[in-house]
């Protein structure tokens, strides 16, 4: 059963939020247990500090420890000082009035911290993804998750690029689990294409990260939200499939820009919580869809450096390319993870690879701190953001040109598309 309320056009309360939290927490038991709640890194726009607050007004004077979880994926590991922010509290309050309450970043690197806790078969791959893989798949989870009584997921819910809407048991995998269940669940979302699968609520690479979910044997409460600027549009609270489902329906109304005619040009600006290339990849993905064929994509980030502070050695050494390129090739590129590889191809983009000629249908380029050699030799255009006025791009929608702001999270489709 799922609690909630969402709406299209009004915002939730706070006092609705907190009722709604209530009503949940009231249904479970956490009086004397050991809760774990699992949240997303500053890379999803969500009022974590909101909830920070709630879930220590309801459940920290009666839990035996009330702590934290960031589902970093392969992303890098947030400083002591950005977990305090990304929770909303102060060092001193850390110090202070939260000094019992732990926040842990998911370290998927380092060894001891994963568990296998069960093995998808090779046949339900094969099922599960429409037959694009056939392949054992090992289901590892960061082992701390067993050290609790009680998992709570706690997150937005938007257009996704490889499982096609985020949320819900998305937050186990790939958010805590282990690199050998990541990369495949990755890879299976490339095969498909982003262009197919985002901003599509049932998808084979759902299906795959549900069944996983299935090994998980804690019991697990989801919040799934659905922001709206800076607020709560909705929130919908239950088992992580229900309550996804129901995020996700909002989501689709809220987050999908539906345009008449592709646009041939898009300046694109990735906002400061994408710190890398890897994360603020978000503005071309979302803009794809309604780019014209032969079209240019402009992520504008002058703040970013780094195409990846995790994975950038990778792509230095593979390059940013459509999935024909990779699929035609893949004993050349046996020893990179699929995560890395889908990750190229969900920023080039659609396009072809036929008797060695590549031809993305649209063209990528950087406008960013990333150097022009850097972006020649990975593949992508450049050009330098101190050139570009943003002013002189805005209005001309007719000109087929368009101007997002805070590109990233609201997903571009054609209406006839």
């Amino acid at each position: 059963m799922v609690t909630g309320k969402g709406s299209e056009t009004e915002l939730l309360s706070e006092n609705e939020v907190r009722d709604l939290v209530f009503q949940a927490l009231s249904g479970i038991e956490t009086k004397g247990k050991r809760v774990l709640v699992i949240i997303p890194d500053g890379t999803r726009t969500a009022p974590l500090g909101l909830f920070f607050r709630l879930f220590h007004t309801f459940m920290g004077g009666q839990a035996a420890s009330l702590d934290y979880l960031v589902a970093l994926g392969t992303h890098q590991p947030l400083s002591e000082e950005r977990l305090s922010q990304l929770v909303g509290i102060t060092a001193q309050e850390r110090r202070g009035q939260y000094a019992g309450v732990n926040i842990f970043n998911h370290r998927w690197d380092q060894p001891g911290v994963l568990q296998t806790i069960g093995t998808i078969t090779a046949e339900e791959t094969h099922r599960l993804s429409g037959g694009l893989m056939a392949e054992e798949l090992p289901v590892s989870l960061n082992r701390m998750v067993f050290d609790y009584d009680q998992l709570v997921i706690c997150g937005p819910t938007f257009p996704h690029e490889v499982v096609g809407f985020s949320g819900g048991n998305k937050y186990l995998f790939p958010g805590i689990a282990g690199p050998k269940t990541i990369n495949p669940f990755h890879w299976l979302g490339a095969l498909i294409t982003s262009m197919k699968i985002i901003g599509v609520k049932d998808t084979p690479v759902r299906q795959v990260i549900d069944r996983a979910a299935a090994f998980v044997n804690v019991p697990v409460l989801c919040l799934s939200m659905v922001v709206r600027g800076e607020g709560l549009a909705g929130l919908f609270i239950g088992p992580p499939q229900e309550a996804y489902s129901k995020a996700a329906d909002l989501s689709a109304r809220l987050h999908i820009v539906y345009v008449e005619r592709p646009f041939h040009r898009v300046l694109s600006m990735a906002p400061p919580m994408y710190d890398d290339l890897w994360t603020a990849a978000k503005a071309m993905y979302k803009l794809e869809p309604a780019i014209q064929d032969g079209g240019e994509v402009i992520v504008y980030a002058p703040h970013i450096t780094e195409v990846s502070y995790t994975h950038g050695h990778l792509i230095d050494r593979i390059g940013y390319h459509v999935r024909d390129y990779f699929v035609a090739q893949m004993d050349r590129f046996a020893g990179i993870p699929g995560g890395v590889m889908a990750h190229s191809t969900h920023l080039k983009g659609a396009g072809t690879y036929e008797n060695g000629v590549e031809r993305p249908r649209i063209q990528v380029t950087l406008a960013t701190g990333i150097p022009q050699e850097r972006c020649r030799r990975i593949n992508l255009g450049y050009l330098d953001p101190k050139s570009i006025d943003v002013s002189q791009w805005e209005g001309r929608e007719a000109e087929g040109i368009l101007v997002v702001r805070k590109a990233g999270e609201t997903l571009y489709r054609l209406k006839d598309g």
